[in-house]
């Protein structure tokens, strides 16, 4: 199984339909689980998840892109703690506050939350405590939204 074929299949679909793919998990354990995140600005509904599924689904059968065992598909928006891994999303949520992770110290620290203050230079901005620090996107080990009620 070619994991870039198949996120080039989930990405022709969800364009197709005006969306985008956030991401594409494969987990492998007693099932087979293939898991794709969608997205578009005013947000996912069900209908959008059914409509990628039902497409995406044929090509996957048509292209054999999954042999073996049957797999189960599920197609979700990222939630509301999405994943941040491309510099357009850094850009998309500035003034939300977000958890980032290093793999290397920034200023002493490993560890971020604070509000995104946009994307520059090849740096993801993040104000903690009234002070904006600059993190390399290549040195992110993970980023998050955090859930603002």
């Amino acid at each position: 199984m070619e994991q870039e074929r198949i996120r080039d299949a989930a990405e022709r679909v969800a364009r197709s339909l005006g969306m985008e793919v956030v991401d594409v998990e494969w987990k492998v354990g007693k099932e087979r689980f293939l898991r794709v995140f969608i997205d578009k600005p005013e947000g996912i509904s069900h209908k959008d998840c059914e409509a990628v599924s039902n497409q995406l689904s044929v090509i996957l059968d048509v292209e054999d892109l999954i042999p073996g065992p049957p797999y189960i598909l599920e197609v979700s928006s990222p939630g509301l703690d999405r994943k941040l891994t491309k510099p357009a999303e850094f850009e998309r949520f500035t003034g939300r506050l977000a958890r980032i992770s290093t793999t290397e110290p920034v200023e002493n620290q490993k560890n971020f939350e604070g509000r995104l203050a946009g994307f520059a230079d090849g740096k993801v901005r993040i104000e903690v405590k009234g002070r904006v620090i600059a993190l390399p996107v290549e040195g992110i080990r993970k980023a998050n939204l955090v859930v603002e009620f």
